[in-house]
């Protein structure tokens, strides 16, 4: 029987021990990479002091070593820390970057730090503890080191949700699915029934609840079957604040399937809502997610 310690060690860990080779595929992901270079680019001042909590292969401190004078890497998972110690040795600023074996929720840096860098993100704030981490290490630093805050990257988080139909027929086996889906990349398999509707900001400099709860409704724009939400996060890396302008990371978009499908017609109205917590499972949104369909009057 799965018991409640053993759920609870669960969702601590969760998201915090993804494999090794994941972690090698984000060096390739030119989205993710372009945007974090150019928000530690712009973030990090000569001489500063940074700390990155969930480190993985050392690529983000290193970027922010070329600046720095000192960065803490902070990693859990005993594999990373080995490999994030191998290639950044490999790289002319490693040396700059102290790679550390702890706990995230648990570590502070011995001195105040200047830029805190954290990407432990998922779409919707799923699974990884991008929130907990970040509340649990603004509580331990104003006791340590007094209530002025480092610069956070990503400083806020923008979420969104559309209605989508989805086609889920794979060579004839019909299969409603959780499905990633790639930004910048034609989706032919997916009709957008109405616009986005922005349901979460998250401002990180500010206190975060955990808790995320929304109620709303789309006018539908076209003819179709509603049997899928697409969930959209942009995380904003850095701003500008001279130039009006944000650095943004949109990752890849999430589309859950309805537990029902919902035939419609143009000009109808759909009301949704669904509640979870940042940092569980995606399943924990998919169950909580209701559809209702008001017919436009004739």
């Amino acid at each position: 029987m799965y018991t409640l310690h053993e759920e609870e060690a669960e969702n601590h860990y969760l998201g915090q021990f993804i494999p090794l080779h994941y972690h090698h595929n984000m060096l390739m992901d030119k989205n993710r990479m372009d945007n974090f270079k150019a928000a530690i680019e712009f973030t990090v001042f000569e001489g500063a002091k940074v700390l990155e909590l969930g480190g993985g292969t050392g690529v983000l401190s290193c970027l922010a070593a070329s600046k720095a004078s000192k960065v803490w890497c902070v990693e859990f998972n005993p594999q990373l820390v080995a490999e994030s110690k191998r290639l950044l040795g490999l790289n002319a600023n490693g040396h700059k970057v102290e790679v550390i074996h702890a706990d995230g929720f648990e570590y502070l840096p011995p001195e105040p730090v200047d830029v805190v860098i954290c990407e432990m993100i998922h779409v919707a704030m799923l699974r990884e503890k991008q929130i907990e981490i970040i509340e649990a290490f603004k509580a331990r630093y104003r006791a340590k080191f007094g209530n002025k805050l480092p610069i956070f990257i990503p400083t806020a988080v923008i979420m969104a949700v559309q209605p989508l139909q989805q086609d889920y027929n794979f060579h004839g086996f019909h299969a409603p699915i959780i499905q990633f889906q790639r930004v910048f990349a034609e989706h032919p398999g997916s009709i957008e029934l109405a616009s986005t509707q922005t349901y979460s900001v998250m401002d990180l400099t500010q206190p975060t609840s955990r808790e995320v709860a929304w109620q709303g409704s789309f006018k539908l724009e076209c003819d179709g079957t509603v049997n899928a939400l697409r969930f959209i996060t942009k995380n904003v890396l850095a701003i500008d604040a001279d130039k009006s302008s944000t650095i943004d990371w949109l990752i890849d978009y999430l589309a859950l399937p309805l537990s029902e499908p919902i035939a419609a017609r143009a000009g109808d109205e759909l009301q949704v809502s669904f509640n979870y917590r940042t940092g569980a499972s995606i399943q924990s949104l998919e169950k909580s997610i209701r559809a209702t369909l008001i017919p436009a009057s004739k």
